[in-house]
């Protein structure tokens, strides 16, 4: 046997002459079948010009004097002056550098299906999926950012989507595998914050209304006004000799337990801190 028997190379024979010659041609084919780089395997015309040490992958419909002798999928090398076909071998893989992917040898075509994105049944990193969990991750941090590669826009959106209006879209935060806050669309449209004691019985906590953007609170009910709090409602107790400045925004509301005649509720008119029944400066 005088060639290896999957690249071809060719061996040194006892008593051969001119064995540098044999050697350098065995050189000369893994040049081109070791990490295997082409410039395209979709020029189809044969160009004028190229450089010492250019490859191609022929497409069928290739044209030229040389290129239309050599047999399609064939490496085309440029050396010395001109084009000479190198036969490529079963499980040969080639980076094609104008569509940045990496193609191989079947033995008959050049494909990048065996590279090519495709559906997983399921995946997990550091742990074990399941039917119920299809993607499992366990790992104390996970980071979703940004495409800074790319370049993208620079937003960084999650998209947690459902089939209809009656289904779920949310997050579940657990304790121990029992859930005890969940954040998202529970049953219907409207954004709901709802926590559990056990993990099986859950109260709202926040509803936003999708239609009005108002929002009820300590309860599951429709928001009547921007803010529906379904109970007692508590402000911050300030004492005479501490109020807070009146001047940092009109409307806002606190209790003063110490004020002349009596604990009250003191509103802000933009300047002062009035009263609630009588609209008296508090003193």
């Amino acid at each position: 046997m005088d060639e290896t028997p999957r690249l071809n190379l060719p061996f040194l024979l006892a008593q051969q002459a001119q064995k540098h010659l044999t050697h350098n041609e065995a050189l000369r084919l893994l040049d081109v079948l070791v990490q295997t780089a082409v410039h395209s395997m979709r020029t189809a015309a044969e160009p004028d010009a190229a450089e010492e040490g250019d490859l191609f992958i022929l497409p069928p419909d290739r044209t030229g004097a040389r290129w239309e002798e050599m047999a399609p999928g064939s490496l085309a090398l440029f050396e010395n002056g001109g084009f000479v076909a190198i036969r490529p071998v079963l499980g040969q893989v080639a980076y094609v550098l104008d569509e940045r992917r990496l193609v191989i040898f079947d033995g008959a075509t050049w494909s990048g299906d065996a590279f090519a994105a495709r559906d997983l049944p399921s995946l997990g990193i550091n742990a074990a999926p399941s039917s119920a969990n299809r993607l499992t991750v366990a790992t104390d941090v996970e980071l979703l950012t940004h495409d800074d590669r790319t370049p993208g826009t620079g937003d960084a959106r999650k998209v947690v989507n459902k089939a209809a209006s009656a289904r779920t879209a949310s997050l579940v935060f657990q304790t121990a595998w029992s859930g005890r806050a969940e954040l998202g669309l529970t049953g219907d449209d409207d954004l709901q914050f709802r926590v559990s004691a056990d993990g099986a019985s859950f109260r709202t906590a926040l509803r936003a209304a999708r239609a009005s953007g108002f929002v009820a609170l300590a309860g599951g009910h429709e928001p009547a006004c921007a803010l529906d709090v379904a109970g007692p409602v508590r402000v911050g107790a300030y004492a005479r000799a501490a109020l807070p400045s009146a001047a940092s925004g009109a409307g806002q509301v606190i209790f003063v337990p110490d004020e002349a005649g009596g604990a009250t509720l003191a509103f802000s008119d933009g300047t002062r801190w009035r009263r609630v029944g009588d609209r008296a400066v508090v003193a």
